[in-house]
């Protein structure tokens, strides 16, 4: 019986023998009932002390000592500035971390090594294994990967320790930092200009093939540039059917000969009606005639700088129809060579825009 127990039998004795003698007065006990009452208290109790030590057996209950565990003596090594390689040949990681480890218990005739060296080739090797599988320009990204990888305690092949490593920095190389922003900028750019040429590409198509593909499109097209105002666009319609002729390499059609005429200034056949028409011209008029009448026309006139421009942007479009013949005549008319220049000392020729 324990001492706790030991004292509520005591308490509940008392407390009987109170409890009893205080209804022996009110009751008027005779006299033999109080010895009969005090053998009683006494009993009782050494009564059910010994029933409890009966029962508890003579043998003590054995506890097992709880012992604590040792602590694991943890050691650490500073690795620095480790080329690993990466996806990409001649462009190396540079990784640099704290590598821990502890010791597995061996047996006492287990060789002398040492662990940091263990420890160290372990963590290498297991950051190796992750690096060689990913590029060079995403290093951060590989940093974090490589402290979740190295984050647990594993035991290196030998099983004589259990390394890991932490604070854990991954970079490139400075010069190949710098090569693959420039790289970047490169593809960048690439990518932009492909963009722009793409859209050249499609407007002069557009303008080629739909626009100036016969002087009705160009009509339509340029009706609808300027908000249906058809009084302007009958006005430039003979610059459309020249321009039209030019950009395909094809006359003038005659029903649009006598607009030509009246706005270059000159007398038409219906101006002189007792008169016969002037004699054709002999000979097939090209279409740089044409271009540069069209170009005189509008005000581009020997001499403006803005003349060739046009006349190279056209050109171009007459190229793109795999003319050409007729885009170099016309390159050679109005952007001829700085060879074919007359030099200083010589006068202009008669008829020239120098003369």
């Amino acid at each position: 019986m324990t001492t706790a127990r030991k004292t509520t039998t005591v308490f509940l004795t008392v407390l009987s023998g109170l409890l009893l003698s205080i209804i022996g007065l009110t009751q008027r006990w005779p006299a033999w009932a109080w010895p009969l009452l005090a053998v009683l208290l006494l009993v009782v109790p050494a009564a059910v002390f010994r029933i409890a030590a009966m029962r508890r057996g003579t043998v003590p209950v054995a506890f097992e000592e709880q012992l604590t565990a040792a602590p694991m003596e943890r050691t650490e090594h500073r690795v620095s500035q480790v080329v690993l390689p990466s996806k990409w040949a001649d462009y190396d990681f540079v990784f640099s971390a704290r590598v821990r480890w502890y010791l597995v218990d061996a047996p006492t005739s287990a060789p002398v090594l040492n662990p940091a060296g263990l420890a160290v080739d372990a963590v290498l090797k297991r950051a190796r294994a992750v690096t060689e599988q990913r590029e060079p320009d995403r290093a951060s990204l590989v940093e974090q990967e490589l402290s979740g990888a190295l984050s647990r305690m594993l035991p290196e092949p030998t099983g004589h320790l259990q390394a890991m490593a932490e604070n854990i920095q991954l970079v490139l190389v400075q010069q190949d930092q710098e090569r693959l922003d420039k790289l970047a900028g490169v593809r960048k750019d690439e990518e932009v200009w492909a963009h722009q040429r793409k859209y050249e590409q499609s407007r002069r198509r557009y303008l080629g093939e739909d626009v100036l593909k016969d002087t009705g499109s160009a009509v339509v097209w340029w009706l609808a540039r300027n908000d249906e105002h058809v009084e302007r666009t009958v006005n430039d319609l003979a610059l459309l059917a020249q321009l039209t002729s030019a950009a395909n390499d094809t006359d003038v059609p005659e029903r649009l000969q006598d607009l030509i005429s009246q706005q270059a200034g000159e007398p038409t056949a219906s101006d002189f009606p007792g008169e016969a028409p002037p004699p054709a011209p002999q000979g097939r008029e090209t279409a740089t005639t044409h271009l540069s009448d069209f170009l005189d026309s509008i005000g581009f006139t020997e001499g403006d700088v803005r003349r060739p421009m046009l006349a190279a942007q056209i050109a171009g479009l007459i190229k793109e129809q795999n003319r050409h013949e007729t885009a170099e005549e016309i390159q050679h008319r109005f952007d001829p060579p700085a060879s074919l220049a007359p030099d200083d000392d010589e006068a202009p020729a008669p008829g020239s825009p120098l003369a």
